[in-house]
């Protein structure tokens, strides 16, 4: 078996099938075991050695019970911009890449903002030479 192709998503064939399935977008942990256990695959076996039909089975699970990939991804999105047109806070601090779920922003938000340093003595080199 080559390369296993789940819901268009490549997953890595030296993992645990377990492991495996959450390299797709909207599934996590708990829906990887509860798809092999309602399929009936075996989540100690590694990706690369799972059969056509196995690969066929994970397929039609995923497609028939849960949204994935770009269909996850088009509704994430949607919601945010609907946030943005009804003009609630949230929307707000969408459009202008802040936190929207109450955390603080004096400190601890660099991640949203994408790791900026604005201090003046924060990120620079020390130099090379006394003076």
């Amino acid at each position: 078996m080559a390369v296993a192709r789940i819901v268009g998503v490549v997953i890595p064939p030296e993992k645990r099938v377990e492991i495996a399935l959450t390299y797709v977008y909207g599934v996590g942990r708990v829906m990887a075991k509860k798809l092999l256990a309602e399929t009936g695959i075996d989540s100690s076996i590694r990706s690369k050695d799972l059969s056509e039909e196995q690969i066929k089975m994970l397929n039609t699970w995923l497609e028939k019970n849960i949204r994935t990939e770009g269909d996850l991804r088009r509704e994430r999105l949607q919601s945010i911009k609907r946030l943005k047109e009804i003009g609630s806070y949230r929307g707000s601090r969408h459009s202008r890449g802040l936190p929207a779920r109450g955390q603080r922003t004096k400190t601890n938000n660099r991640t949203v903002r994408g790791n900026i340093r604005r201090t003046m003595g924060s990120g620079r080199r020390a130099s090379a030479e006394k003076t």
